[in-house]
């Protein structure tokens, strides 16, 4: 009885310390000294891309589990082959002036919301259209934006996009080593040794991956900013220069953090700063992986994990803090200057 009285004050203290944590203030975190979010680790910035794993090669274990979703999950499908993406390729044709460039359209770039389109332009390289078009709830062709003279752009791709929309760049030529998003991207540069002992991969279940390493892996695409907010410090692109997962993304990858408290940022984005700036600079636990699955491919799945976690000021950037409506879910459009949405 005693023993059982035990544990339930050890479950109870701990509820009690995640509690004072979700609402007290995060850890307290303006008590904290700030953290040098480059003072830890190291980095590739510069050097050769490495001969990697391929995700062709993963799927030879990881075909029934992974790779059975992953042409629906929104990593995925940054960047699709047409012959993979048939239900986009009606949407050429709603566009008398796009639909001329029928025949030289190969790949499509987006899903959700827009699609733009892109052909192969050289080695590791693709020329973008400069039309795009928005599409409804229905999925359909809701309107075109810049069709009037479609005309390809040989160096917007590889000057903005490449970097979260492509895999092993090389930030001297630009070039890409896979178009989209290849599991390189997330686990880095693995041994094959890891098929034996799968605490070897970064964010395998066995593998204890620091929240400073989820954050940069994570970061590298997803903290965006326009106009120099988010920087590569040796090349000045708006990506990361050869970011390796296991890196420290800060330290060639310059940011803004005074974007975390821009009001004036879309929730979904100021919600990304935030977090990684809590992690980064304040030193706070929790990260992307704790709220998303990455792997989901249905979206509500995807974030699923985050109903299950205490409140925390975070959470206000999208849910309503009136009493009792916490469920409501703030409506905000994502705007990106630097993706051309």
């Amino acid at each position: 009885m005693t023993d059982r009285f035990g544990k339930l004050v050890v479950v109870l203290l701990a509820l009690a310390f995640t509690f004072h944590r979700a609402v007290g203030g995060q850890d307290n975190a303006q008590d904290k000294k700030p953290l040098d979010p480059a003072a830890w680790g190291k980095n590739h910035a510069g050097q050769a891309v490495p001969e990697f794993l391929h995700g062709d090669e993963c799927l030879f274990c990881h075909r029934n589990t992974i790779g059975a979703t992953w042409q629906k999950n929104a990593h995925g499908v940054t960047v699709r082959q047409r012959e993979d993406a048939a239900e986009l390729t009606p949407l050429i044709k709603t566009n008398a002036a796009v639909a001329k460039l029928d025949g030289e359209i190969e790949y499509f770039l987006g899903s959700r919301h827009y699609v733009r389109f892109l052909k192969k332009d050289g080695y590791g390289k693709f020329a973008l259209l400069n039309a795009r078009v928005v599409l409804g709830a229905d999925k359909k062709a809701e309107r075109w934006l810049e069709a009037d003279k479609p005309a390809w752009d040989k160096a917007r791709f590889a000057d903005s996009c490449t970097g979260c929309h492509a895999t092993g760049i090389d930030a001297k030529t630009r070039a890409f080593a896979a178009f989209g998003l290849d599991c390189y991207a997330c686990h880095g540069n693995v041994s094959l040794d890891h098929t034996n002992d799968t605490s070897l991969m970064l964010l395998s279940k066995k593998n204890r991956t620091g929240k400073e390493i989820v954050t940069s892996i994570c970061a590298q695409c997803h903290l965006r900013g326009d106009g120099g907010a988010a920087k590569s410090k040796s090349t000045g692109l708006p990506y990361p220069n050869n970011f390796i997962a296991g890196d420290n993304l800060f330290q060639d990858f310059q940011v803004d953090w005074k974007r975390a408290d821009d009001a004036k940022l879309n929730a979904g984005d100021r919600h990304v700063w935030r977090n990684v700036r809590d992690v980064a600079v304040n030193d706070e636990s929790t990260t992307c992986l704790n709220c998303h699955q990455a792997h989901a491919a249905d979206p509500a799945a995807a974030t699923q994990k985050h109903r299950r976690l205490p409140r925390s000021p975070i959470c206000f950037d999208c849910h309503s803090q009136e009493e009792g409506q916490f469920k409501q879910v703030r409506k905000y459009e994502v705007k990106s200057a630097l993706c051309e949405y």
